[in-house]
């Protein structure tokens, strides 16, 4: 059984783009330049639908810009199809949402905390609703797992997944993929602090996530604070992307993500995390040792005898990793040389996703 959270209808340009198992007949039609969705072909049964599901369906696979919408996200509903990784603190699948078809990723969420709480970070999931932009992976909505109080989301599937995956891979990231990669992460951060003043709190390659049209996408942001502080009080662990300023007990800002997004920057065009020399892990060196370098010691750079990187490169990474009160804020960002001439480059970023896929 479980507690759901309806979200509200949107009346704005359609960016959540459901891929749905519709018939051929209901079909939205293809977006300029872009191939249309290919559903998951799997052996099951047919699925009975309510009767209502027709209409829902019709209306969704027909959805163009600036059509509204609006789907009710059910525990019954939710068929899985894969599980993509579980930990200490949940677990993300690849499920179907049965009335419609649509192929989600259904994030649970581990919490220690009263019913009350659980209810409260339901309400304050609700403003995700309200993001729609092409940086930020769109949110489909969220509900209690009564048995369990565990937290459930349903977000935007991205078919290529994070960047952390990619680059353990593939390797490190040419610098054309990366600029490209920068944009999109800067545009996200902007969007989220200007539009909804969300900081957050958590940028790094796993939180960076990519579909197979080559899009970048921002996700596990700090929308709820109570969940953030319920994750906090059940795990216990410190973020090896945190700027010096929050492990030293500081306020998060939005300059704080800044830093984060300055050392994925660097372990995305190493291939290995920046404070580690040997390999990408932090090695015997300790949590505890790694975060005294982070607070005493200077910003790690891209090596000086590596030619490979533009000038314009290596000072917008140093900028990012600039103390907090010389650092710049993301919109700040926007006008740096690194960001402009990224956006000027062609790069096929559909046919690099597909080959990482």
């Amino acid at each position: 059984m479980s507690v759901d959270l309806k979200p509200k209808t949107l009346k704005r340009k359609n960016f959540k783009k459901l891929s749905l198992n519709a018939d051929a007949s209901m079909a939205p039609a293809a977006d300029a330049g872009e191939p249309p969705s290919q559903p998951f072909t799997l052996d099951k049964p047919t699925l009975q639908r309510a009767p209502s599901a027709g209409n829902l369906i019709s209306q969704m696979a027909s959805l163009e810009l600036g059509v509204e919408f609006k789907i009710d996200i059910r525990a019954q509903d939710l068929r899985t199809i894969q599980e993509l990784g579980a930990g200490n603190g949940g677990s993300v699948s690849r499920v179907e949402h049965i009335p419609t078809g649509a192929v989600m990723a259904k994030k649970v969420i581990h919490i220690e905390a009263k019913e009350a709480v659980r209810r409260q970070i339901l309400r304050e999931l609700h403003i995700m609703h309200e993001c729609d932009s092409p940086y930020i992976v769109s949110f489909y909505g969220a509900f209690i797992n009564e048995s369990s109080g565990d937290v459930v989301m349903c977000m935007e599937f991205m078919d290529c997944g994070s960047l952390d995956r990619i680059y353990k891979k593939a390797g490190p990231l040419t610098e054309e993929i990366v600029g490209h990669i920068t944009v999109a992460v800067v545009e996200g951060l902007t969007y989220l602090y200007n539009e909804h003043r969300i900081v957050h709190r958590d940028v790094k390659p796993s939180n960076i996530l990519v579909n197979s049209h080559g899009q970048i996408k921002l996700c596990d942001f700090g929308v709820s604070g109570e969940l953030i502080n319920s994750i906090a009080d059940t795990f216990v662990g410190t973020s090896t992307y945190m700027s010096p300023e929050r492990i030293q007990g500081g306020n998060y800002t939005v300059k704080s993500d800044v830093w984060s997004l300055g050392i994925s920057l660097l372990e995305l065009l190493l291939g290995r995390f920046p404070f580690d020399v040997a390999n990408g892990a932090v090695g015997p060196m300790g949590i505890l040792d790694l975060l005294q370098r982070i607070v005493n010691e200077p910003p790690p750079t891209l090596p000086a005898e590596d030619t490979q990187f533009s000038p314009v490169c290596r000072r917008f990474v140093d900028r990012c990793l600039y103390k907090e009160a010389e650092r710049p804020s993301p919109e700040q960002l926007i006008n740096d040389a690194f960001i402009i001439t990224s956006r000027a480059k062609e790069v096929d970023m559909k046919a690099w996703a597909m080959s990482v896929q």
